[in-house]
């Protein structure tokens, strides 16, 4: 049974439709990763996917449950977090407060999973009294996911998690996040560096002018070769 699945979503912002019937499905515990060309509508189908972005045909659902432009504050309570590429974290907060304001929606003993996200994230247990915005973007990355996975969701969505990375920080994050899934939390990537990433999903989506192009396992995307002269840099 799929955790997620999302059948022929169009929508987008104001009057137009940026997303044009796509169809994209999820297990439990599974790292999917969605790739395509800018303005595909890969960024849009995750804000759509959290109730950030209007969907006017189509549906999804979460666990057997219609989510289909429900309030983001909703679908977290159901167990989707969500990081966006950007702003995603407390700059003049220490780490240990950026975890915390994770859990504002708890009302049980969260500290148990704060010390798994320590386990889970080492560096960030050696900073946790730094402040992030002293931090490498590779480390606020790991604050971001961190404070994400306060709520234990079962299925995380992540924005572009290596955007702006240097290589040694973009190859930690893929590290970091298939520590996550092991965790036993979903996966729901988009990724500008699609070789990486379709590495270590276990499925993948080619999205192209808000349409589903191709759907195959992670590796069966990277082993076909029309999908890497055109998508995947050759």
């Amino acid at each position: 049974m799929a955790l997620l699945e999302a059948t022929d979503v169009t929508g987008g912002y104001g009057g137009a439709d940026i997303l044009s019937g796509l169809n994209l499905s999820l297990t439990e515990k599974e790292i999917v990763v969605i790739v395509g060309p800018n303005g595909a509508g890969k960024s849009t189908f995750m804000k759509a996917v959290f109730g950030l972005v209007t969907i006017r045909a189509g549906s999804i659902v979460f666990a057997g449950t219609d989510i289909t432009n429900k309030k983001p504050e909703d679908i977290v309570s159901r167990g989707i977090c969500y990081v966006p590429q950007e702003r995603n974290v407390f700059p003049s907060m220490t780490v240990q407060e950026n975890l915390e304001m994770g859990a504002f929606i708890r009302t049980d003993d969260w500290r148990p999973q704060m010390e798994t996200i320590y386990e889970l994230f080492p560096r960030l247990a050696e900073r946790k009294r730094q402040p992030v915005g002293q931090m490498s973007g590779g480390e606020r990355q790991m604050v971001a996911m961190g404070r994400a996975l306060m709520l234990e969701p079962k299925l995380l969505l992540l924005d572009e998690p290596t955007a702006g990375l240097s290589p040694k920080f973009i190859d930690e994050t893929f590290r970091q996040v298939k520590r996550v899934n092991d965790f036993g939390v979903g996966i729901l990537m988009v990724e500008q560096n699609a070789k990486q990433a379709l590495a270590i999903a276990d499925r993948g989506y080619v999205f192209a002018s808000g349409q589903n192009r191709f759907e195959d396992t992670g590796q069966g995307l990277l082993n076909n070769k029309e999908i890497a002269e055109m998508f995947l840099g050759g």
